[in-house]
């Protein structure tokens, strides 16, 4: 499954931010390791989860196999890990009962 990232170029802190999203939780976390980030940084409290990665970062992950993605693509993604989480979420609540 694909990795996906977006050319989003949001100015932030004096850098140029793109949004880093995936398939799955799993494949997403793993390729972000593997760029070097923390799993703390993965932005799972916002609308759209995701990582947020540098320009520079964005061109290491084409490097390593992500494919470009444009806005639709990248929400549609964040959206289906919204889904994710929340039924991540529900099966743990479902545990500690």
């Amino acid at each position: 499954m694909p990795i996906y990232v977006d050319d989003a170029q949001v100015p932030w802190r004096g850098r140029r931010w793109c949004h880093l999203v995936a398939d799955s939780l799993d494949e997403l976390h793993s390729f972000a390791a593997q760029l070097g980030l923390k799993q703390d940084w993965f932005q799972r409290k916002t609308l759209y989860p995701h990582y947020d990665v540098t320009s520079t970062l964005r061109i290491k992950a084409l490097e390593l196999g992500a494919v470009p993605a444009n806005k639709r693509v990248v929400v549609t993604r964040a959206k289906e890990l919204r889904l994710q989480l929340n039924r991540a979420s529900e099966a743990e609540e479902i545990r500690e009962d």
